[in-house]
């Protein structure tokens, strides 16, 4: 067995592989900066030894063959990369070794797309471990079904490897998208926007790395689209292998009607080639969700399991974290959710699906402008039309606004402007920086009436509001 040294710990993919090595039999230390729960805690838990702060000490007692798996948050200057190049010790990106170690012989099956992949990947590993495939799998969450974000295959090499497939590149030495790594067999492609702006520079540039994804797949395998994202079939359109449709119109080959919803779950009937195959059950809301649901049924079809495993596989899924997870439910009736939704068409398809789910009750969006893509001004105009079901808007701090001049910043102030002209009641916080976040709470507390819906939607901590407003509501 080998020996990996992950600098960059800490981070939730980099941790969950670390865990999944460590209980395939090698040996697993690392470190990073500032660790503190909840990822301590998963570390301690698991039995992985590593050193909170970055120093040359830490490297300086590891064997000669030990692999330095470098984590796409390190970057040049940081003292243990540093000692690492200086001492030629050999060098691994995340990605990389996830190929070699976990994936290796298996069949790959990779989820792709702007939204949607946490939940998809998830559900494709949670069938295919009900239907008794015992898949490993690699997800950018904590899938609830499996407590862990990462594990290797129960099968060796005639299992299967499920992973998400992020477009986000891959280590500072190695600017691909993620999921060129992955070799895949089954690809899914959920729809394709502009995101990450840090490393892309527009949607052509995305695209070219979802062409180079899909020119991996082999004749042999299967490419899952989304049959409604005009851009996407247009990548799948070049594709050497089977492609297939998802979708909730009747021409795609994967499709769902008679779409309703319950205070537990959505229930749809499934279609194959216009052909009925039976009602399907998931605890999900929304019809993008209902695309993702369809995109796991074609996947784990493909991978060898019949109508009914995948049929009773569905009701018994647990929605990964922060994928509108009940928070808690306070009087005088308010719920408390919190979503990973960080991107304009994210919010959107979120707070229509609670909007559904809670009709009749008033919903209270709270946004935290936080991804290097909605700190700028960029989705401007789109951020101002995605919040529809809101009646009150929370607008919270703009993430580290001193990485971009005023003028490519996102202008709140004009926000609060245009989606006050829509009716909406919009609250700036942090406008007293000592205050912050505590100042949302005390807006809330003056304006919360019984059947409230709380929406924390964020891909950060949002300045630890969840457990501010927990302790207020509580």
């Amino acid at each position: 067995m080998s020996s990996f040294y992950f600098l960059g710990i800490g981070g939730t993919a980099m941790a969950s592989v670390a865990v999944a090595l460590s209980y395939s039999g090698h040996a697993v230390t690392g470190s990073d900066s500032q660790l503190y729960p909840p990822m301590s805690n998963f570390l301690d838990d698991h039995n992985i030894r590593y050193c909170n702060g970055f120093s040359e000490k830490n490297l300086k007692n590891v064997s000669p063959d030990t692999a330095i798996v470098v984590g796409n948050a390190i970057s040049r200057g940081n003292v243990e990369l540093e000692y690492a190049l200086e001492q030629r010790l050999e060098l691994v990106a995340m990605p990389d070794l996830v190929r070699h170690h976990l994936i290796g012989k298996n069949s790959s099956i990779v989820v792709a797309g702007t939204h949607g992949k946490t939940t998809t990947t998830s559900l494709v590993a949670w069938i295919l471990e009900d239907g008794g495939l015992k898949p490993g799998f690699l997800v950018g969450g904590i899938p609830e079904n499996f407590a862990l974000g990462c594990r290797a295959s129960g099968r060796s090499e005639e299992g299967f490897f499920v992973t998400e497939g992020d477009e986000y590149d891959t280590a500072f030495f190695d600017k691909r998208s993620k999921f060129l790594l992955y070799r895949p067999d089954i690809a899914i492609i959920n729809n394709i926007e502009f995101d990450h702006a840090d490393i892309f520079d527009s949607l052509e540039d995305i695209k070219r790395s979802f062409r180079l994804f899909v020119n991996l797949i082999p004749r042999n395998g299967l490419l899952l689209v989304n049959g409604d994202d005009p851009v996407a079939l247009d990548i799948a359109s070049r594709a050497y292998c089977k492609v297939e449709r998802f979708g909730l119109n009747s021409a795609c080959e994967w499709s769902a009607t008679n779409i309703r919803s319950d205070g537990d779950a959505s229930t749809f009937e499934l279609h194959h080639h216009g052909k009925e195959m039976g009602t399907i059950r998931v605890p999900l809301f929304g019809n993008y969700n209902i695309m993702n649901a369809l995109a796991a049924v074609a996947a784990a079809t493909r991978s060898g399991l019949s109508f009914d495993a995948v049929k009773h596989a569905m009701p018994l899924f647990k929605r990964p974290k922060r994928r509108m997870e009940i928070v808690g439910t306070y009087a005088p009736n308010i719920t408390l959710i919190e979503d990973f939704a960080h991107h304009p068409t994210a919010v959107k398809v979120t707070l229509e699906a609670l909007g559904q789910l809670y009709a009749g009750r008033r919903i209270i969006a709270c946004f935290e402008p936080r991804s290097n893509t909605t700190t700028r001004n960029i989705f401007q105009q789109e951020l101002s039309e995605c919040f529809g079901p809101a009646s009150i808007v929370v607008m919270g701090k703009v993430h580290r606004p001193d990485r971009y001049a005023p003028d490519k910043s996102l202008n709140t102030a004009l926000l609060k402007d245009e989606l006050e002209k829509q009716g909406k009641n919009l609250f700036l916080a942090g406008q007293d920086g000592a205050n912050y976040p505590a100042d949302i709470v005390e807006f809330l507390q003056s304006h919360l009436q019984k059947g409230d819906v709380i929406a924390l939607l964020s891909n950060g901590s949002f300045g630890g509001l969840k457990q501010l407003l927990i302790e207020s509501l509580g």
